[in-house]
């Protein structure tokens, strides 16, 4: 994290300045006429993308919530590691990593062949494979993560905040002007204000307000699938047990009385259970079983005989039917109509899952974290708003195989064993298909198909393990300037800024002449450099492409004086130089990026990756003409 960039201030460096003429919130202050953005929902996938948006105070954003507050406790509660990787970039990874549980190991017990009616544990599963990511996959209470949001946004210089008590009526798109062309009808939800209605304007509208959203039925959504006619409780207790695994996260298979998933959760002492309850006829609703906790419990304590758990306090509780649906598109667009979106819907709105997975508050994240950049491009006027077609295309794909994998991984969970399985002459199909999961739960099977932003993979091979559309997978690295160890992909923030990473060839130093130099003189100076075309008078030569080197030799036998200028550039209204472009490879034994990503040691290679941390390109380390040209189709 950097700052003191524009002079010095005291307190904490979170708080970022508040930008002038914000406008007041509050029960009595009037709502907006009109918005840039407004969102629709404070689950995980609204306040992800108004915590993007809250750092661009010129773009006025409204999020709005039909709740009073933000939730206490409840609902989801995995982190994968793709999301872990996310909240690096909003700056309250090291926070989440500190106060949650880590999930380690995954523990499967099945029916002891001896003695059916008692289970006995017959594997475990690292859960996290080796360099699948540097983040580890964490169990944290919704509630808290939607409060890390709300934090970044109150310390944006936005200062943007929820206004509560307000829910979406009707969503009305006028494709004949520009001007705010999307009319939100909203009503009071409190009864403070006595039911009213109120009207805003925007010029997009994102629909975050989940499975029965509003927002989608305005734009002719409806969700398709099917439910599988079973019923489970899930419940957050604090309770004793001598079931000796109750701090591993538990697939618990009995031979009659159905499935336990136990999932442990911060703090050391609660734990959370999926309980399988009863199968449900095909016209029959989970609420016509009339269960409650006790039916949960009473299910547990058959289910992991010859154990019990003896429940102290109920923190909360729900009984829910497994369903997976998904929508037909993600905005407001007609299939074969040729326009630019204008509203669109994430999270639940548009895809409906299984919570056993652990996948549902992951993807809601990433769907706005692909759209958050896209909407910044286009309202600071860097892109046109054709871009924002790619955000249905990128993110339907993604939702269709999780509502696949996920379909697949309930199906096994609830089905019952074999014979082969429970004498051990046959691994369990639940322990092979959570390993063939593991890239997918990990949230890290996601791959963008070549488009406008994904460039074509001819020169893949100068980075083999960094393939193009997947995730930029970080490594170790050693900062020059001050032999600091870090995680490279750790320098991105969720900024809306491009990432190019030059990867310096074997003979490369940091002497003029060489491939690095090149490179980054041509971006500092050339007309045809996309810094130079795409970088506005008056803004840091980085506002919009962030430049950064690695080299092959350790930091001491850089000459750093000899860096390019590009690579110590001067910013901030202060002319500051920034000192924090340039690294090389671990020399401390955590592993040498060049191997570990398959980089060419010869000719090295640039890895454009794009601002939601998705490798764009690969070029060569001259490739100017497809640099330039691949920006060219992206930015003005």
């Amino acid at each position: 994290m950097q700052f003191y960039k524009n002079g010095f201030r005291g307190g904490n460096p979170d708080i970022k300045p508040a930008a002038p003429n914000r406008r007041n919130r509050g029960i009595n202050e009037p709502l907006p006429e009109k918005v840039d953005v407004l969102i629709a929902g404070t689950g995980p996938a609204g306040l992800c993308l108004a915590a993007q948006l809250s750092q661009f105070p010129e773009i006025e954003t409204m999020i709005i919530e039909r709740m009073p507050s933000n939730i206490i406790k409840g609902k989801a509660d995995g982190i994968n590691t793709r999301t872990m990787e996310m909240f690096q970039a909003f700056g309250f990874a090291d926070q989440v990593k500190r106060e949650t549980y880590w999930v380690n190991q995954t523990a499967f017990w099945m029916p002891d062949p001896a003695n059916p009616e008692r289970i006995k544990r017959v594997g475990r599963v690292q859960d996290v494979a080796d360099d699948s990511s540097e983040m580890p996959h964490i169990l944290i209470n919704q509630a808290r993560m939607h409060q890390l949001f709300l934090d970044v946004m109150k310390n944006s210089p936005s200062r943007l905040e929820p206004d509560y008590g307000w829910e979406v009526v009707n969503v009305t798109v006028d494709p004949t002007t520009e001007d705010y062309p999307v009319t939100v009808t909203l009503k009071d939800a409190t009864g403070i204000n006595w039911w009213a209605t109120r009207t805003v304007r925007a010029n997009y509208v994102v629909g975050c307000d989940g499975a029965h959203s509003a927002v989608r039925k305005s734009i002719g959504g409806q969700l398709h699938g099917d439910a599988a006619h079973q019923g489970w409780g899930v419940m957050d207790i604090l309770a004793n047990t001598d079931f000796p695994d109750i701090r591993q996260k538990c697939l618990i298979s009995s031979a009659k009385e159905g499935n336990v998933l136990i999932l442990p959760r911060e703090g050391g002492y609660i734990f959370r259970m999926y309980v399988e309850l009863d199968k449900l006829a095909p016209d029959e609703k989970i609420a016509q079983r009339k269960l409650n906790q006790d039916d949960i419990i009473a299910a547990a304590n058959r289910i992991i005989k010859p154990y019990s758990i003896d429940v102290k306090e109920v923190v909360w509780w729900s009984i829910y039917e497994i369903g997976h649906s998904i929508t037909d598109r993600f905005d407001d667009v007609p299939e074969g109509e040729d326009r630019n979106p204008r509203v669109f819907t994430a999270g639940d709105a548009c895809h409906t899952h299984s919570p056993k997975a652990g996948q549902g508050m992951n993807v809601s994240m990433q769907d706005t974290f692909n759209l958050g950049w896209k909407l910044v491009h286009v309202l600071q006027g860097r892109a046109d708003a054709s871009l924002l077609r790619t955000y249905s295309r990128e993110r339907l794909t993604e939702a269709k195989r999780l509502v696949e994998t996920d379909h697949k991984w309930a199906r096994v969970m609830s089905a019952p064993t074999t014979e082969a399985e429970r004498n051990g002459t046959e691994e369990p199909r639940i322990i092979r298909q959570f390993k063939e999961n593991l890239e997918f739960t990990g949230g890290n099977a996601v791959k963008y198909d070549q488009s406008q932003i994904t460039g074509a993979g001819t020169h893949e091979a100068l980075a083999s393990k960094l393939e193009i559309g997947r995730r930029f997978h970080s490594a170790p690295v050693v900062r020059v300037a001050d032999a600091k160890q870090m995680q490279l992909g750790h320098v991105a923030e969720a900024d809306a800024r491009w990432r190019i990473y030059a990867f310096a060839g074997k003979a490369d130093g940091s002497d003029a002449g060489s491939a690095i130099h090149k490179l980054a003189d041509w971006l500092e100076t050339n007309p045809s450099s996309p810094v130079v075309k795409h970088t506005r008078k008056g803004e840091d030569i980085d506002a919009v492409i962030d430049f950064r080197a690695v080299f092959q030799q350790t930091f001491d036998q850089l000459a750093y004086e000899n860096l390019p200028s590009l690579l110590k550039p001067k910013t901030g209204k202060l002319g500051l130089q920034d000192h924090e472009k340039t690294f090389c490879v671990d020399h401390k034994g955590l592993g040498d990026i060049y191997d570990m990503r398959g980089i060419d040691r010869d000719r090295g290679c640039m890895v454009v990756v794009r601002p939601d941390q998705y490798v764009a390109h690969v070029l060569p380390l001259d490739g100017f003409a497809e640099l330039s040209s691949f920006f060219a189709g992206i930015l003005r």
